[in-house]
């Protein structure tokens, strides 16, 4: 971003990516959000999460869809910072480097990343000059532009008890399962994304270390056919997207069921075709994914997770949830003195 500086704390807030509008949220400021991706969508994904953390809500619906933004809609908003990663705006086809220059003359800053997530290359332009950072690293950036480094550095703190928990009762390289993310939007030739992939997309699982079912053999983001997934032949498929209300867990099980060759995965015969929530993650929901991965691949070590249907998360016992839901609530809202 070059020096970035502000007046005060930025109030409006302009985002294009989920992962950075949910680090807003996770600093109290999600109504303060003004444009995101694909905002019904993922209005009704984080609620799905938001219902585990009392008194904690956040309203997306209605905000401008900023997937590639209209510059004058962004005069229009006049936001106090564009929390989004100028040099993924430059690679649209809409917008060149004076585009983005006079926006942050003219109305606000840019101060976001994207190309973290699979750790990608970005526009020429920027090649020499990119910096790659994980999920929480860019998040207390975001935090020091808020003057809300408490508020970070507390969820940091139970972030990290949770990463301590894990590794504590991972079981033995030899024990662990193999898993590969899926989207199921055609049964026939589902998209497939590795677990072990650098970037903040798999901040949830590469912790867990589950052994990528795929290896070398194809990238991330490729669309495979029923045969090759069972040439890879997964003993965990998590499902992206899962838990959002308008997919049909149920209905993707029993379609892999009743297919001659998803019927034969290893993964359909354990019963173990798992929903996830959202790639590009705040921190809140990392806490979540976490928790939800550590229980779908490891039930011995870390407690069962229900089979998932549909609704928000599920209620988990409270000795066996992995972070503190009422803390996280607390920090989120105001109420903690951490």
């Amino acid at each position: 971003m070059g020096a970035v500086g502000f007046d005060s704390p930025p109030v409006s807030i302009f985002t294009r990516l989920s992962h950075l509008a949910g680090m807003a949220f996770a600093l109290g400021r999600g109504d303060d959000v003004n444009a995101m991706h694909a905002p019904e969508y993922y209005d009704r994904l984080w609620a799905q999460f938001t219902a585990r953390l009392p008194g904690v809500t956040v309203d997306w619906s209605g905000l401008y869809s900023s997937w590639e933004p209209d510059k004058e809609t962004l005069y229009q908003l006049d936001s106090d910072i564009h929390l989004a990663d100028p040099a993924s705006v430059a690679a649209l086809d809409s917008w060149d480097a004076e585009d983005i220059e006079e926006v942050r003359e003219r109305i606000s800053p840019w101060f976001g990343n994207k190309f973290s997530d699979r750790r990608d290359q970005p526009p020429a332009d920027w090649v020499d000059r990119y910096q790659y950072y994980t999920l929480w690293e860019m998040f207390e950036k975001v935090a020091t532009v808020f003057q809300e480094e408490s508020r970070y550095e507390a969820l940091s703190r139970i972030h990290t008890s949770l990463l301590e928990t894990i590794e504590e009762n991972l079981p033995p390289e030899r024990d662990r399962p193999t898993a590969v993310l899926a989207g199921f939007s055609d049964v026939e030739s589902p998209y497939v994304y590795t677990v072990d992939t650098p970037g903040f997309l798999t901040a949830h699982v590469r912790p867990l270390a589950p052994t990528d079912a795929f290896g070398d053999e194809v990238s991330s983001g490729d669309a495979v056919d029923m045969e090759m997934l069972l040439e890879a032949d997964p003993d965990v498929i998590f499902t992206l997207g899962g838990m959002h209300p308008e997919t049909d867990m149920p209905g993707i099980r029993a379609g892999l069921r009743t297919h001659a060759v998803g019927q034969q995965l290893s993964a359909v015969e354990a019963g173990r075709i798992h929903a996830q929530g959202a790639r590009y993650q705040g921190p809140i929901l990392n806490l979540f994914q976490l928790e939800m991965t550590a229980k779908q691949l490891y039930p011995e070590e870390f407690g069962e997770w229900p089979t998932y249907t549909e609704g928000p998360y599920p209620e988990i016992p409270a000795d066996e949830q992995l972070f503190d839901r009422q803390a996280v609530a607390d920090i989120i809202t105001g109420d903690s003195n951490a």
